[in-house]
């Protein structure tokens, strides 16, 4: 079946999208106001887009009355966040983040969240995270009205001690992560405990013969 996306309304082109493009790691972000309220909410249209500069991109989505969510806001005024990456332990908490509450109630106290101080940027990190990314605003795009894509440079990256293997040579235990990713609908998430592996060619080369 064909989807005209220049004809199909906003609601349809998202249930298509977040359908399809799966998993998407969870950029569980925290920030805080220009007033010093501090803010957490979980965003899935996100990944890294650069090394150099180490770049991520954030989708973030106007709220349902058209207005700027308060991460964007945040991000918007004081040009630092955090990026936490979400294990399945915590995944309920993270649940609990997502709601749309005012932008005078912190999140983190809400869902009842330690939390530990950055090094560069002034949002606190969320403690129950295995891998916690200090950003500055790169560049806001602002797509429609009050939706914004966040591109954030990585200032300093936490990576919890038990998960590196071999700090000199930057080797992570990625499965012990247990991180999370989002699926389909409104309430599926995916593990990445079911992996596999396939050895990538070494170099280009062509093939000769018959078949293919």
């Amino acid at each position: 079946m064909e989807f005209d996306f220049e004809r199909l309304a906003a609601d349809d082109r998202y249930k298509i999208l977040t359908s399809t493009i799966v998993p998407r790691p969870i950029a569980w972000v925290s920030s805080i106001s220009k007033n010093g309220v501090r803010n957490a909410a979980p965003f899935s249209f996100f990944n890294a887009m650069s090394k150099t500069p180490p770049i991520i991109a954030i989708g973030i989505q106007a709220n349902a009355d058209g207005s700027m969510k308060d991460s964007a806001r945040n991000i918007l005024d004081t040009r630092e966040f955090v990026v936490n990456l979400v294990p399945r332990a915590v995944a309920e908490a993270m649940n609990l983040t997502s709601v749309d509450a005012p932008p005078d109630v912190d999140e983190l106290s809400m869902a009842d969240l330690a939390t530990l101080p950055s090094v560069k940027v002034k949002p606190e990190r969320i403690a129950a995270s295995p891998v916690a990314f200090e950003c500055r605003l790169h560049t806001p795009i602002e797509v429609a009205p009050s939706q914004l894509i966040v591109l954030g440079e990585i200032v300093h990256a936490h990576v919890a001690d038990e998960f590196v293997l071999d700090a000199e040579k930057r080797y992570i235990d990625t499965p012990a992560l247990d991180l999370i990713g989002r699926l389909h609908g409104r309430d599926w998430y995916s593990t990445t405990s079911d992996i596999f592996q396939i050895a990538r060619p070494a170099a280009y080369s062509v093939r000769s013969g018959r078949g293919g």
